[in-house]
């Protein structure tokens, strides 16, 4: 049987590299819409399974007043990064030698995060101490924040408060508000999961005076969903807020070119990926409307009422672009080269009530606020290098870097990019079925925390994390 490995065929070998090696740490991107399995020699197959295990923990802010933007050194946040695995499927095979076809599945778009322990991203519950954090210690319980109210409102009635006095009773009124709202949510924790599915067919053309080059195309098929929650006074007015957005399935494209010359195992393609629009059905529910509500009067069931709303609205997930290229340098030794571009500075999740509350604030009032968007577009690069050592094993490895979606960023994801390293073997068990594993090590950039708003909430150093892959492969070049 043979089991040897031919430069034309080396390709393959750098299948141990993309077992753990697309997966990127900017904005939402996790699989990073591999398609080298559809740009493989005769009839591919591929199952390919990826876990991520990263360590992103800092310190949040000490200061929890909502109006002040200046970050003060806090407590540890503990780590905030969920355990997350995904999977990834192609096939592919040639009609005659002119058109191809394939099916890829994988999962490009994901979160995991969750904040847990005695930071200021978890629920206490105590009004009174809340209150202290909030006022800065101005009032130091509810009963001083009330009497302070009950002091000041007259002078509201009657006009005669001055800008400082409407202020300071503003201010009390809002740490009441907030304190009560966190109340709601005692004892919870600020989580965030995002999960997305992409079916992706394809269609190749190879043209040119030894079929060369090849155009490839075809729709895609994605399916979106989410859950949110804030909570703690890191989000002040925003505590306690509950969003769940129903998966949604939509439908965009992708399109590229390749050129091959198999002599010297040579390869370069150029795949972009369009948006994907996404009308999404969500369900929201913001305490604060129902805490606002009740002391102006409401009834319990009016206040909830107040505070839950399901509509719906658009998410656009990000196009891209990915070069996707490989040499021989020698019958043993095949180099490799990728890059990918995602303008996730164009990105943004925009939950109807969220983003109506925040026009209550007049610095907001235009446009209102975001959940989550991102200031940088995303540029990864890594370059790898595969070698067959036996007729049958061939082992290689990887640099990266991601740049990152800038920072500050979200509180949800806070991380600028990373470095990375990676090793990876693949065997072929028989002629056609190869195992491939592999492992990948990343240094992640610091990034600070930020709301929406734009206050510094948090500070990530010296972070790190994992990833391991485990492929199983079928080829057969006729």
């Amino acid at each position: 049987m043979r089991t040897t490995f031919h430069l034309k065929t080396l390709a393959v070998a750098i299948a141990t590299l993309s077992v753990a090696s697309v997966t990127n740490a900017a904005g939402l991107d996790r699989s990073g819409q591999d398609v080298t399995a559809f740009l493989q020699d005769g009839t591919y197959a591929e199952a390919v399974y990826t876990y991520i295990d990263a360590d992103v923990s800092g310190k949040d802010s000490a200061n929890n007043v909502p109006s002040n933007n200046t970050y003060v050194k806090g407590g540890n946040t503990g780590d905030i990064a969920e355990a997350y695995d995904f999977f990834r499927y192609g096939v592919k095979t040639d009609i005659n030698d002119t058109f191809s076809i394939g099916v890829l599945y994988d999962e490009p778009f994901g979160a995991a995060a969750e904040y847990k322990g005695d930071s200021n991203f978890v629920s206490k519950g105590d009004i009174n101490a809340s209150i202290a954090a909030i006022t800065n210690g101005a009032a130091p319980s509810l009963a001083a924040a009330q009497a302070g109210i009950a002091a000041l409102t007259p002078g509201e009635t009657a006009g005669v408060l001055n800008p400082t006095q409407q202020a300071q009773l503003d201010g009390l009124r809002g740490a009441v508000a907030v304190a009560q709202a966190e109340a709601a949510t005692a004892g919870e924790n600020t989580n965030v999961e995002v999960r997305s599915e992409s079916l992706t067919g394809i269609l190749g053309m190879k043209f040119g005076a030894n079929k060369e080059f090849q155009v490839y195309g075809g729709p895609v098929a994605q399916r979106i969903r989410a859950d949110v929650k804030l909570r703690g006074l890191a989000y002040g007015p925003a505590t306690g807020y509950t969003s769940t957005s129903n998966p949604d399935m939509d439908y965009g494209y992708i399109a590229g070119i390749s050129y091959s010359k198999p002599e010297i195992a040579l390869k370069a393609a150029l795949t972009y990926r369009s948006e994907i629009d996404h009308d999404i059905d969500i369900a929201e529910n913001y305490p604060l409307l129902a805490v606002r509500a009740l002391a102006a009067g409401a009834t319990p069931a009016q206040a909830a009422a107040a505070a839950n709303r399901k509509s719906n609205y658009e998410v656009t997930t990000p196009e891209s672009v990915n070069l996707d290229f490989q040499t021989g340098i020698n019958p043993t030794t095949l180099a490799t080269a990728k890059v990918r571009w995602v303008p996730w500075s164009d990105f943004s999740i925009t939950p109807p009530l969220y983003n109506d509350v925040s026009k209550l604030n007049p610095l907001y009032s235009e446009n209102g606020l975001n959940l989550v968007d991102y200031d940088d577009d995303q540029w990864m690069v890594e370059l790898g290098l595969a070698k067959r050592v036996a007729p049958a094993l061939a082992i290689s490895g990887t640099v990266g870097w991601d740049s990152g979606a800038g920072d500050p960023t979200t509180s949800l994801g806070p991380i600028d990019g990373y470095y990375s390293v990676g090793l990876g073997a693949k065997y072929n068990v028989t002629e056609n079925w190869a195992v491939s594993a592999g492992g990948k090590y990343l240094w992640f950039g610091d990034a600070k925390g930020r709301l929406p708003t734009g206050k510094i909430v948090g500070d990530f150093q010296d972070n790190d994390g994992y990833i391991l892959g485990l492929k199983l492969s079928y080829q057969d070049i006729k």
